[in-house]
């Protein structure tokens, strides 16, 4: 790791927390994985409860998963130092706001519509939220996406004296993906001011590349991974930080003590193996491919106004009177996103690609709301 790169990135984290010890528990004193046979320093029960069948969960887990953090870093392609893993995406991005952001002082710089969890925590850090709007742009006949103005983004992060961007990408409802390339020039340009970060949960469903690889270039990049889409592990909460190791070594301090229960770990690195990895990827195309033929099937739909064009396992698309197509997929037994509360999203809906079969309700549903007893 460049030295000056890490002082950079360190220059970014609260004062008051770049030296911070945090909590030291009993595992980051002891590893689980050494040779020890008698573990009397955690006070935990020394024998497991009856439902536990694998008598695994009496003894508190390893913090940081090792193998889970190697294997992940892998995949990824980062050093493990460079990876943190957490409850979700979620808690990276919590982590993130309250380790750099002082209350009422520091800004974050967010794009809407976006991904809600980065006004959360900003909110909750009491951070200074500035939003610098997506744009509409015509990409072909009658297809639209959504673009990030990043000299905009820039600016704004400058002026306001922010710590922290977020970018989405693919962008969560828009679909829309940011080359590394643009990436890198916004670094290069906010270096020394805040840090960027892309949260790429949906990367895999796309065809740009990852922005981990800029991160051994640009010390104020950042990127959230996660395997709760892809890899169908929503309810394991299983995410991923990357970043300089420096800050990962920060936050890891800031982070709680057991961030990661031991079947969560267990489960995730089985999900991660080969086999699985191979599983997913056919997946991948699955969704694509879906993803294809729902946004031409709804482009045709009479109540459609429009549909974006996205790289997610999602589609965002606005109705003629979508409270009729909402009511009308909920009376087929249907849940999709309702994206109106959302600024200048007023007539939109997010529907997430599901199994061929499923898919083919939905359209069947949406289909239905214009039917003539319906529009009457």
């Amino acid at each position: 790791m460049n030295d000056t790169r890490a002082i950079d990135v360190i220059a970014l984290v609260r004062e008051d927390l770049r030296d911070f010890a945090g909590y030291r528990s009993a595992r980051r004193e002891q590893s689980a994985a050494t040779a020890y046979t008698v573990w009397l320093n955690a006070n935990e029960s020394p024998w497991s409860n009856p439902v536990d069948l694998d008598a695994a969960l009496n003894r508190y887990p390893a913090p940081q998963p090792e193998l889970l953090r190697q294997r992940l870093a892998a995949l990824y392609a980062v050093s493990p130092e460079q990876l943190l893993i957490g409850r979700g995406s979620d808690e990276a991005i919590d982590l993130l706001v309250r380790a750099l952001c002082r209350a009422e002082i520091d800004a974050v710089v967010i794009a809407p519509p976006v991904f809600g969890m980065y006004a959360v925590c900003a909110r909750l850090q009491a951070a200074r939220l500035v939003e610098v709007p997506l744009v509409e742009a015509q990409i072909g006949d009658g297809t639209k996406a959504w673009t990030v103005d990043l000299d905009a983004i820039a600016a704004a992060a400058i002026a306001e004296r922010a710590k922290l961007v977020f970018l989405c990408s693919p962008g969560n409802p828009v679909g829309a993906t940011i080359a590394p390339e643009a990436v890198r020039a916004l670094a290069r340009r906010l270096a020394g001011h805040a840090l960027v970060v892309v949260d790429e949960a949906y990367i895999e469903f796309a065809q740009t590349a990852s922005c981990a690889s800029l991160i051994n270039e640009c010390g104020n990049v950042a990127v959230l991974r996660t395997l709760s889409k892809l890899h169908a592990l929503a309810g394991a909460r299983i995410g991923c930080l990357l970043a300089d190791a420096a800050l990962i070594d920060v936050l890891r301090r800031c982070q709680a003590p057991y961030p990661v229960p031991a079947p969560c770990a267990e489960i995730a690195l089985r999900a991660v193996q080969d086999d699985a990895l191979a599983q997913a990827a056919r997946r991948a195309e699955t969704v694509r491919a879906e993803r294809a033929r729902m946004a031409a099937a709804l482009a045709r739909m009479p109540r459609t106004r429009q549909v974006y064009a996205s790289e997610g396992n999602f589609l965002l698309a606005r109705f003629h009177d979508a409270d009729a197509v909402l009511r009308s997929l909920l009376d087929a037994g249907v849940v999709v996103r309702d994206m109106r509360a959302m600024a200048g999203l007023g007539d939109a809906l997010r529907i997430s690609i599901g199994t061929p079969e499923e898919n083919t309700a939905a359209l069947a549903a949406i289909a239905a709301s214009a039917a003539p007893e319906r529009a009457a």
